[in-house]
């Protein structure tokens, strides 16, 4: 199963899209739909807030007056405590309930417009978010018959967007008409999370075509290792005492292949190989790839048995992850860390890198013989490069 978060801001678009997702057949679980069910009349829900609140936020016909909930509570933070602390376990037992309901091979959509302000994008596989102007969504409000003041208002109470695309691995633009959307979800569906929750399912990776290409530093390197350490973080918990963003992309203003490389600190490699730690990240969706087991030596510490290592690799179709699972400050941890602080640190390395990773694309075609062609340039720089830890007191 892939579970998908979806969010948009108020008048964004976010129930068009959740409408399309259902129609190329997502299970689409709408949180406030379910935030609705579990106060209706009759329920266990309703009893309790009636209980704490009295009969007052009832309507006639014995329904909840949300108006009248609304000035309850308005203002008065024990009372928004005590409304939460009623229906939040009722949601979310009410929501683990339809996930549980889902098919093995579904793709779970969760709608939570709330998403960025809850901090729940750690929880899903992907999160997408819907994105309009305010001006739009403005405009398309008052075609409901929102007045502007109050549309503002709302908005200002939700997340910047600044903040929702930053949580954000997909960004649906929805600024134009619905067929333009529905071409982006179309696209998202068929290329993105349908081959994403087959590889989920099988336990398979996702690999690229086999050609190293060289790319401009993008900024979004560096949030979407965020939302992958995250990730990550919420799924080994204590297994993972500190996780990192490695290699080419995780130094600002340097080109390199868009590929997140991590690090997971482990404390023995021993806790890597346990199960419940191979499940974990499995079911995140980044199976253990059993044919990557070493890093490269160097010459001062050639003994390999300090250069071990597990690799995992990503489902995700969309963007290719490296996870490096390595022993807390054993070499191959140390040199990751020590060779991306230098790399920071001296602009004159990022720019020498970066020259011999594009003259060496030019001359080799296919991944490994790119990446084999490196080493010597290692081997190189790695007098360099533990002169500049020293000089600078560097440690991990």
């Amino acid at each position: 199963m892939l579970s998908v978060g979806l969010t948009g801001g108020i008048g964004s678009g976010k129930s068009t899209v959740a409408r399309r997702l259902t129609e190329l057949g997502a299970v689409v679980v709408d949180a406030d739909a379910v935030a609705r069910e579990v106060i209706v009349p009759g329920s266990e829900g309703l009893r309790l807030v009636v209980e704490r609140f009295g009969d007052e936020v009832l309507t006639e016909d014995g329904s909840l007056d949300r108006a009248a909930l609304a000035g309850a509570v308005f203002g008065d933070s024990d009372a928004r405590r005590d409304l939460e602390d009623i229906t939040h376990p009722l949601i979310a037992a009410r929501t683990a309930e339809l996930f549980a309901e889902a098919p093995e091979d579904a793709i779970l959509v969760h709608d939570v417009p709330l998403l960025v302000e809850k901090n729940m994008g750690d929880r899903y596989h992907l999160v997408v978010a819907v994105d309009a102007c305010p001006e739009t969504r403005i405009e398309r409000l008052a075609d409901r018959g929102v007045p502007e003041a109050d549309a503002r208002a709302r908005m200002s109470h939700q997340a910047s967007d600044g903040a929702r695309r930053e949580a954000a691995d997909v960004l649906l633009d929805n600024e134009g008409d619905e067929r333009h959307l529905f071409e982006q979800v179309d696209a998202l569906w068929h290329d993105r999370l349908v081959p994403f929750e087959a590889n989920v399912r099988s336990g398979r990776i996702h690999r690229r075509a086999d050609t190293p290409v060289v790319s401009a530093y993008e900024p979004d390197w560096e949030e979407a290792a965020n939302r992958l350490i995250a990730r990550i973080g919420r799924a080994l918990g204590e297994r993972a005492p500190q996780i990192e963003h490695v290699g080419s992309t995780s130094v600002p203003g340097m080109g390199g292949k868009d590929v997140i490389d991590l690090q997971i600190g482990v404390r023995s490699l021993k806790d890597a190989d346990e199960p419940e730690f191979v499940a974990a990240l499995a079911g995140a969706g980044f199976p253990r790839v059993e044919d990557y087991r070493m890093d490269h030596p160097t010459e001062d510490l050639p003994d390999p048995s300090l250069w071990v290592k597990r690799y995992h690799g990503s489902c995700d179709p969309g963007q290719v992850t490296h996870l490096h699972v390595r022993e807390l400050s054993s070499a191959g941890w140390q040199y990751a860390l020590l060779f991306r602080d230098w790399l920071r640190g001296n602009e004159n390395a990022r720019g020498e890198y970066e020259q011999v990773k594009n003259d060496l694309f030019d001359r080799h075609s296919s991944t490994d013989d790119y990446v084999e062609a490196k080493k010597a340039w290692f081997a190189e720089v790695w007098p360099r490069i533990k002169d500049w830890g020293q000089r600078t007191g560097w440690h991990d």
